[in-house]
């Protein structure tokens, strides 16, 4: 007789992965951050919560990972950003992508947590900067370093800045404020912001045509 066929553990720990990344993001969307717990998604993802505690320390770096991987399914690589060659209009739909995403349903509850859960843990929140944060930036770099290759851009500017005062805008908005966004917030986010970052930068970033004091 053939012996048994032992179960494939690996199989086993990538079905019980996936079943408590897709619980996490259910129940978050479902009764809110401040009401999930390890029990909870044990339950709902048919393990025990020490399978939970044996992968993640916090149900932060859950809903971290299941954010991360669409619940499982892998990670979400950044797609590159428009390059039409028309800075101004490629930012705008890139913004407004944003917006959207931000707008989305099951966007808002999930991050809107996370940021919140990431202001008393400092190493979910590095987690975060280095899974999410990094590898967009990146990207949106890249375009504005297509940009400066172009000259519509100048050589010297701080690309990491640019990013902040492109996309800053949106999340300061959504996440602090409260307040809602829009395609037009995001062209006008995106005017504003060329025009500062256009003009060229001097030595020690000081431009190099300063406006004379006023004489009084």
């Amino acid at each position: 007789m053939a012996g048994k066929k032992s179960p494939d553990a690996a199989r086993r720990s990538d079905r019980s992965r996936r079943a408590i990344l897709s619980a996490v993001l259910q129940l978050v969307n479902e009764v809110g951050y401040g009401e999930v717990s390890i029990e909870g998604i044990a339950s709902r993802a048919g393990v025990g919560k020490q399978t939970i505690y044996r992968w993640w320390p916090s149900k932060g770096a859950v809903l971290l990972e299941a954010f991360v991987t669409s619940g499982g399914e892998g990670p979400k690589e950044p797609a590159p950003l428009p390059d039409t060659g028309d800075i101004e209009t490629d930012l705008k739909n890139a913004l407004r992508a944003t917006v959207a995403e931000m707008m989305d349903s099951r966007f808002d509850e999930p991050v809107r947590a996370l940021h919140i859960e990431m202001l008393q843990d400092s190493k979910l929140a590095a987690t975060a900067a280095e899974q999410w944060d990094e590898p967009r930036n990146e990207v949106r770099k890249e375009r504005l370093r297509s940009a400066q290759r172009l000259g519509q851009l100048p050589d010297n500017l701080d690309l990491d800045l640019a990013v902040e005062m492109l996309w800053g805008p949106l999340l300061n908005r959504w996440l602090q404020q409260r307040k809602p966004l829009s395609s037009d917030y995001a062209d006008n986010v995106v005017e504003v912001a060329l025009n500062g970052l256009r003009r060229p930068i001097g030595v020690n970033g000081q431009s190099p045509h300063p406006q004379s004091p006023d004489i009084l």
